[in-house]
């Protein structure tokens, strides 16, 4: 089946075509850096890693950029409201360009940890502000913008395809409906693609509509996409909040500018604390460093890579050990094989194609990684009854481990080349190979009911062992 990406756009899935055959241009709206990351951002950025992980295992060439946004992310729904940056800045006591390069570097280190790919280009809004001003001109001279008190606005009444990827229509936009209307704004669902920056305003440029300005939020991903991965590019995505008024906006100015802009429109869904959207504006988020503090930042991908990117996460304490275990389970059976795999030995392809097969069908969907897991959990049955053997194929132990590097470590990300257990992981391997070979004298001595009673007590707390004619194995579950 060939890869199917679900369109936000057309609210379908559609086959992937992208516009130069063998390449993928891909836009990924970044953060907004005025404080640090979140486990929100985690979900939608692992969520992005991992589809651009896979576009390059199936062997397409790629060219990745995630925008760093430093200015005109202002407060409020009208546009409004004070830049986050600024605020931040003042709270601080530091030059607002100081904490945008402090938070950044934080940014991409939290990233570095989940194991998440930089992008190739990470631009920065400050960076562009003569062609996002030279984009502000264009709209005014198609009509679309216009001038209000030393500011601009888009006019989205122009715009007769306004609302078409948030579903919203212009004429149900009401006045004071969410917010109370400047009178310098046409109808309140204009938004501003230049403010006008008052007397001692710390971040400001020079234009011709007031003086002094700066720009507004909007503007600034329809420039940058568009000067790195051309007028028409292929996957435009970020997160379910960014749809509206971000990306609509982001659409109604590429339009404007006649550019054909992004084919698929991607967005991962929300990560809740007890229902609740994790987010800064409203405080109810846990930092990615703290949460790193208590968890392997590896588990923390694995939680969110366990999820479909179009599905809402609901993050607790409990989710994340689960997560934990059950990927410890995979790094069990992948160290295993590479304690037995020969030096040097290639893979053959002869044995366990089957779960490649599945693997790829799952990612093909839409990239379902959910399903993608399972069958890496299938492989890992499959792996643990080979390696029970005493005279073990040792073809079929070098197929199995590449297949682990490969999709696990090189598509999710969750299997890491050097895997060496820790000295907790070798306890409980000793105390294991103790309580086996324990369990077997019971057996032998025909004292089955309490060879049967370490069974069963191990099996209440997640450990699972299994009888072959080759001997006795055992298995981490789920359980905890």
């Amino acid at each position: 089946m060939p890869l199917q990406i679900y369109n936000s756009l057309s609210d379908q899935k559609e086959p992937f075509n992208p516009v130069h055959e063998g390449h993928v241009s891909l836009y990924v709206c970044g953060p907004t850096v005025y404080s640090d990351s979140h486990l929100g951002h985690a979900k939608a950025y692992v969520s992005f890693d991992v589809i651009l992980r896979y576009l390059r295992f199936c062997g397409l060439k790629t060219l990745y950029v995630q925008n760093i946004t430093d200015v005109g992310h202002l407060m409020g729904d009208a546009d409004e409201g004070e830049d986050k940056l600024l605020k931040r800045a003042r709270e601080l006591n530091q030059e607002p360009m100081a904490v945008a390069e402090s938070y950044s570097r934080r940014h991409f280190e939290a990233m570095d940890l989940l194991e998440v790919i930089r992008p190739d280009i990470s631009p920065r809004a400050t960076g562009h502000i003569p062609e996002q001003l030279e984009a502000i001109e264009k709209l005014l001279e198609h009509g679309l913008a216009y001038e209000s008190n030393g500011s601009v606005y888009f006019e989205i009444t122009k715009d007769p395809k306004y609302g078409e990827l948030s579903n919203r229509k212009v004429e149900e936009m009401k006045s004071g409906a969410r917010v109370k209307v400047r009178s310098e704004k046409r109808h309140p669902g204009d938004f501003a693609l230049w403010k006008r920056a008052e007397p001692g305003h710390l971040m400001r440029w020079r234009d011709t509509f007031s003086g002094w300005g700066y720009p507004g939020w909007h503007t600034e991903c329809v420039v940058m996409s568009t000067r790195y991965l051309g007028e028409e590019f292929d996957i435009h995505g970020g997160g379910m909040d960014l749809k509206f008024p971000h990306h609509e906006c982001e659409i109604a100015q590429a339009r404007g500018l006649e550019k054909p802009f992004a084919r698929n429109w991607m967005h991962t869904n929300m990560l809740t604390i007890e229902g609740q959207k994790m987010s800064k504006s409203s405080g109810n988020f846990v930092t990615l460093f703290d949460v790193f503090k208590k968890y392997d930042p590896l588990t923390v991908r694995y939680f969110i890579a366990a999820s479909h990117y179009r599905s809402v996460v609901n993050f607790s304490e409990s989710a994340l050990t689960s997560a934990g275990l059950s990927m410890k389970r995979l790094h069990q059976t992948v160290r295993n094989l590479r304690e037995r795999k020969a030096d040097g030995a290639k893979p053959t392809g002869k044995y366990f194609e089957e779960f490649r097969k599945r693997f790829c069908k799952a990612m093909d969907d839409d990239f379902s990684t959910p399903q993608a897991i399972a069958v890496l959990f299938d492989l890992s049955r499959d792996v643990n009854t080979l390696l029970s053997e005493k005279r073990a194929e040792p073809e079929a132990i070098v197929d199995a481990e590449y297949l682990f590097s490969s999709l696990g470590g090189d598509v999710l990300g969750i299997i890491p080349k050097s895997l060496e257990a820790s000295q907790t992981e070798l306890q409980i391997k000793n105390i294991m190979e103790v309580l086996v070979e324990l369990r077997e004298n019971l057996r032998e001595n025909k004292d089955f009911a309490s060879a049967d009673l370490i069974r069963e007590r191990l099996q209440k707390i997640g450990i699972e062992f299994k009888d072959l004619p080759e001997g006795t194995t055992w298995e981490m579950t789920d359980k905890n």
